[in-house]
């Protein structure tokens, strides 16, 4: 008799966890790469972005969501493992959080260890840091995926802009080895070629995750699914089909009108648009003037509508499977993007423009729908939130809050401060580039002595090159009105500040003039503040 209870009681625990599996929302998690908030439901009057923003309208957008850094490995190793990019020590594109915190769970393994399948298409993590082993519990459906992957050299579609990528590849190997396959081969900076959306890899791994979703369902529909989408384009590239090209008017794009860095900013704050100029047909040296600048905008938001439709297809997916009003729907980009902005192309700075990121979140049974919530918001704070929307526990580990309570009330008061970093810009871009000092040295030199005059000037007998070329790091953060940025040496807690950045966004929203020297008590408090760190903002 007893032994029948207790098989009784096992039965009912299975069919009890069982339910509670099958009753958890799927998830719908899609990054962008290099999109900074260019969307219309942000306000631009430029952008055609019109599956986001009906996503917006539907559910809920985040005015002030902020990068923990603003590059791609330490952005996205940040948001997903939920710690911030000193506690996981990932601060360069090169570092690998699994081989530096080998037994930390992202956020992907969490769900996988609660239940769900878990699975990507397109970039999530950087580059190589795909995290196979930890963070997916399946490949994607290859075999039903209905076009095949597009092998394109360089990316391109177009057979010059192939033959130029080509061609700076062999002179590059001729001249380097096999480091010169690095960092320095690319072909144009954009491409316009009329061709299908599936012809370039983003349209191509939106079909992979489409297929992916009707494969799952077709074997696992009980089974909650996490799937992620990574969008790479806004980045550069600017390569989109002509479809999306021929949706704006060139004489209606606008330049950037604040093309000088802040008054009385700090020379280490800005770098000189490495990452644009290894592009072909881009000046190595000098200014960007005005009539490729814009054409490096239209392919910024060419590739911004090819991103969106994108969007718009995959939630349609959704829809045509019967399983939206199943599933939480979270759209994210890493960081932001200076277009011109501050006289540079490119992410990489501690400041507005490349800190804050657009996000919006939908969910089935959120109470506002179509709001805007100004509340200070990470990236950081995705891992939580999908966590309590998902009704799964939270790891001690994470250095994030959940924003899910905003999503019945986006006015509540929230935090007090969001935190980002970025170290030393101007040197370091460079500094954990695989490429030898030797070949940056050949390819910009000039640009990065200039930089380097520029910061000792400005440093004098402060200038210290050890720290500022391998140690500097500026710590930032933005309050409702201000952003501070503290330069110091990373290793040291109690190092004195090297440089401070003050900007007032009440006056001042384009950070146009530090007014650090000039409020020294208010820096002092915020400085106070900073120190204080995260848990001190909740």
């Amino acid at each position: 008799m007893k032994t029948r209870i207790t098989l009784l009681l096992l039965l009912l625990t299975s069919i009890s966890a069982g339910g509670a599996e099958a009753a958890r929302p799927n998830i719908l998690f899609i990054a962008i790469d290099d999109l900074r908030p260019e969307l219309r439901c942000y306000g631009s009057t430029i952008a055609k972005s019109p599956h986001l923003d009906k996503l917006a309208t539907e559910g809920l957008l985040f005015k002030r969501a902020y990068c923990q850094q603003s590059i791609c490995s330490p952005s996205r190793a940040s948001l997903m493992t939920g710690a911030r990019p000193d506690t996981i020590r990932v601060i360069e594109n090169t570092a690998y959080f699994r081989e530096l915190n080998p037994d930390i769970v992202t956020l992907p393994q969490h769900f996988i260890k609660h239940g769900y399948e878990a699975v990507y298409c397109g970039k999530i993590y950087h580059a190589r840091m795909t995290d196979n082993d930890h963070s997916w519990s399946r490949k994607p459906a290859w075999n039903r995926c209905p076009y095949k992957h597009p092998k394109l050299p360089g990316q391109y579609a177009l057979l010059e802009n192939q033959q130029l990528w080509a061609g700076n590849k062999e002179k590059m190997l001729a001249k380097y080895g096999q480091a010169g396959a690095g960092g320095l081969v690319h072909g144009p900076a954009y491409e316009s070629a009329d061709v299908e959306d599936h012809a370039y890899q983003d349209g191509f791994n939106t079909q992979l995750a489409i297929a992916t979703l009707k494969d799952h369902l077709a074997r696992k529909k009980d089974k909650p699914l996490f799937l992620a989408l990574g969008l790479t384009k806004p980045h550069l590239d600017f390569i989109a089909p002509k479809k999306y090209w021929d949706m704006y008017d060139p004489a209606d794009i606008k330049l950037a009108t604040q093309t000088e860095g802040p008054r009385d900013g700090a020379a280490t704050g800005l770098h000189a648009s490495f990452e644009l100029r290894t592009r072909h047909g881009i000046p190595k040296s000098g200014p960007i003037g005005d009539k490729l600048a814009r054409t490096l905008l239209h392919g910024y938001y060419a590739c911004v509508s090819y991103a969106d439709a994108q969007v718009g297809h995959m939630i349609k997916a959704l829809e045509d499977a019967g399983v939206r009003d199943n599933t939480i729907i979270i759209v994210w980009g890493d960081h932001g993007w200076h277009l011109g902005d501050m006289g540079i192309w490119g992410k990489a700075t501690n400041y507005e423009i490349a800190t804050r990121v657009p996000m919006m979140i939908w969910t089935p049974d959120m109470k506002v729908r179509g709001k805007s919530s100004k509340a200070l918001v990470e990236l950081v704070d995705m891992y939580p939130t999908l966590c309590e929307l998902a009704g799964l526990p939270r790891p001690h580990h994470l250095e994030g809050h959940s924003f899910a309570p905003l999503l019945d009330n986006p006015a509540r008061p929230w935090k007090q401060a969001a935190f980002s970093q970025f170290p030393n810009p101007a040197l370091r871009e460079w500094a954990a580039n695989p490429l030898s000092a030797g070949m940056r040295q050949t390819f910009f030199g000039p640009l990065i002595e200039k930089v380097e005059d520029r910061i000792i000037k400005q440093q004098g007998k402060a200038w210290n090159r050890d720290l500022f070329e391998n140690h500097l790091m500026g710590y930032t953060m933005r309050t409702a009105r201000y952003r501070l940025v503290v330069w110091k040496d990373h290793r040291k807690a109690d190092a004195k500040p090297v440089f401070v950045e003050l900007y007032d966004h009440q006056v001042d929203p384009q950070e146009t003039r530090n007014v650090a020297s000039q409020q020294p008590e208010l820096v002092s408090t915020l400085s106070r503040q900073l120190t204080a760190g995260w848990k001190k903002a909740l």
